[in-house]
C-alpha cells in the first residue's frame, strides 16, 4: 500500500487529537482510500507541555522549519492557530509545493486570498474543513455537494460558547454575567471571552462560508458584527412569549441581483453581480424552526439551495475530537490527490460570482423586536407610533405589561419588514423622547421561510 508522510505543526489540544485519531483509525482510513497516512514528525513548543493525548517523544521536534523542509514529509498540517507565525508556516510549506491542512479560521479570514493564491502559484492545495464548525462537513458540502446550486440563504449557529450561554439563559432564566462566569469555570468560554461573545469568532467562520457560497472573497471588514453582551433575560423571556428563541446567527443571504449587462457586440450576456448580506448578530428565530432547538455547545448550519431546497448540518463545532475528524477528512483528500497526481479538484471560489459585493447593513431588510423602557402614561404609544409612521415602519404587534401609572415599564414592539438604516434612525429619535427612559434595544427577526 502506498504511504504518505505527514508533518504536523502543533501538538496541543488539536494536534494531539489528530495524532490520537490517526493511531485509532489510521488503518481504517487507509483501507478506504488505499493510502496510509504516517505521522513522520510533530513540531511542538515544548516536549512536556500538557496535552489531552500522549505523543511519543521520538515523534516530536521543537523546530517547525525542519519538519516542513524534510523531503520525506509529503503533507503539512498547521494546527498552532493565530495569524502571524502560522501564516509563515503555511506559506513556507506551499512554496515547497506541499499540500497543507489547516484548522485556522482566523488566519483564513485575514489572509485567505494570499494563501489560496500561493497554493495555486506553487501547484498545490490548501485544505481547511476543520476551520468552520469542527466535525460538521460544511466546507466540503458547500464546495462539492452543492456545486450545482446557487446558495440563496445560509444561517449558521457557529459559535458554541454563545449558544451555550443563550441556551442556559433561556432554560434557567439566568442573566448573562452569571452564565458567562460559569461557562468560563467549565472551560466553555475563555478567560478573555471577547472573541466569542462579541461575535468575531463567528465572523471568521461566516466569512469563509460566504466566500465559498458566492465565489468571491468576503473581507472581514465588510461583515457586520454584533455580539451577545447586550442580550438580557428580559429580552429572552419576551421573545419566548412571542414564540421566538434568541440565537447568535451568522447570516448569508442573496439580497438582490442587478440587471445583466451586455458583454459586447456578440449579444451575449454576463451574469449580473451577486449582492449578498453577510452578518453576525443575535436573532429571533421562530420556536417551530429546527435551529431554535440547537442547544448548548452544538453548532448547526442551515443551507438553502435553489435546486436542493433546505438542508441542515448539525454537530459539535469544536473540541479536540470533532476537529480531528475534520482534519482526517482533509488528510484523506490530500493523500488521494498525491496518489493520483491531482493538483486541483474544484476551485475554492466559483468564477461566475467573482464580481459580487456585500450589501451594507443599512440596506438589509428584516423584521425587528424592539424593547423600550417607557413611562406608563397616556400618549406614549402615540409619540412612538408617529416617529415610526414618518419612517414608513409598521408595528406588527405590541406587549406592555400592566404597571402603575407614571412608573417605568417595558414596551415590546414587533416591527414589520423595513431597511435596517430606517429602523436605526427612527429608534435614535425615539430614544430622545422624554417618555423613553433608556436606550432602545433592537434585535432582528428571521422567519427562515
Amino acid at each position: 500500500m502506498q504511504q504518505v508522510n505527514l508533518g504536523m505543526i502543533g501538538g496541543g489540544t488539536v494536534g494531539s487529537g489528530v495524532f490520537h485519531a490517526l493511531q485509532l483509525n489510521g488503518d481504517l482510513m487507509a483501507s478506504r482510500i488505499g493510502v496510509k497516512v504516517n505521522v513522520r514528525k510533530v513540531s511542538v513548543k515544548a516536549f512536556d507541555e500538557p496535552r489531552p493525548y500522549e505523543i511519543p517523544k521520538s515523534c516530536m521536534s521543537m523546530d517547525w522549519q525542519s519538519v516542513v523542509a524534510d523531503p520525506q514529509v509529503h503533507i503539512v498540517a498547521e494546527l498552532v492557530g493565530g495569524t502571524t507565525i502560522a501564516r509563515t508556516m503555511i506559506l513556507t510549506a506551499l512554496k515547497l509545493g506541499k499540500p497543507v491542512v489547516t484548522a485556522n479560521k482566523a488566519l483564513l479570514s485575514a489572509h485567505g486570498e494570499e494563501l489560496f493564491a500561493a497554493a495555486r502559484k506553487h501547484g498545490t492545495n490548501l485544505y481547511y474543513e476543520a476551520s468552520v464548525c469542527g466535525g460538521i462537513p460544511i466546507i466540503k458540502s458547500l464546495r462539492e455537494g452543492f456545486v450545482g446550486n446557487r446558495v440563496t440563504h445560509l444561517y449558521g449557529i457557529v459559535n458554541g460558547t454563545c449558544n451555550y450561554i443563550l441556551t442556559r439563559m433561556k432554560l434557567e432564566g439566568a442573566d448573562f454575567a452569571s452564565v458567562l462566569k460559569d461557562a468560563q469555570a467549565q472551560g466553555y468560554a475563555e478567560a478573555e471571552p471577547s472573541l466569542d461573545i462579541d461575535g468575531y469568532d463567528a465572523q471568521h467562520k461566516i466569512g469563509i462560508l460566504a466566500s465559498l457560497a458566492h465565489g468571491f472573497w468576503v473581507k472581514p471588514q465588510d461583515i457586520y458584527v454584533e455580539g451577545i453582551r447586550s442580550i438580557t433575560r428580559t429580552d429572552i423571556q419576551f421573545a419566548n412569549q412571542l414564540g421566538y428563541t434568541i440565537k447568535l446567527l451568522g447570516i448569508i443571504k442573496l439580497v438582490e441581483r442587478r440587471a445583466a449587462r451586455s458583454a459586447g457586440a456578440t449579444g451575449t450576456r454576463r451574469s449580473p453581480p451577486a449582492r449578498i448580506q453577510v452578518s453576525v448578530y443575535p436573532t429571533l428565530v421562530p420556536n417551530a424552526h429546527v435551529l431554535a432547538s440547537v442547544n448548548h455547545v452544538f453548532n448547526a448550519v442551515f443551507v438553502r439551495g435553489d435546486v436542493v431546497g433546505d438542508t441542515l448540518f448539525y454537530g459539535r463545532g469544536a473540541g479536540k475530537d470533532a476537529t480531528a475528524s475534520a482534519v482526517l477528512s482533509d488528510l484523506a483528500d490530500a493523500a488521494l490527490d498525491l496518489k493520483f497526481g491531482t493538483r486541483h479538484r474544484l476551485p475554492p471560489f466559483v468564477p461566475y460570482e467573482r464580481h459580487g459585493a456585500v450589501a451594507p447593513i443599512n440596506e438589509v431588510v428584516s423584521r425587528y423586536f424592539v424593547r423600550l423602557n417607557v413611562v406608563d402614561r397616556p400618549g406614549v404609544l402615540a409619540q412612538i407610533s408617529a416617529i415610526l409612521g414618518q419612517a414608513r415602519i409598521g408595528i406588527a404587534s405590541m406587549i406592555q405589561p400592566e404597571g402603575d401609572e407614571g412608573a417605568s415599564v417595558p414596551l415590546i414592539l414587533m416591527l414589520h419588514d423595513a431597511p435596517n438604516g430606517a429602523v436605526t434612525r427612527a429608534l435614535k429619535k425615539i430614544g430622545k423622547l422624554a417618555v423613553v427612559k433608556s436606550a432602545p434595544v433592537m434585535i432582528r427577526v428571521e422567519n427562515l421561510c
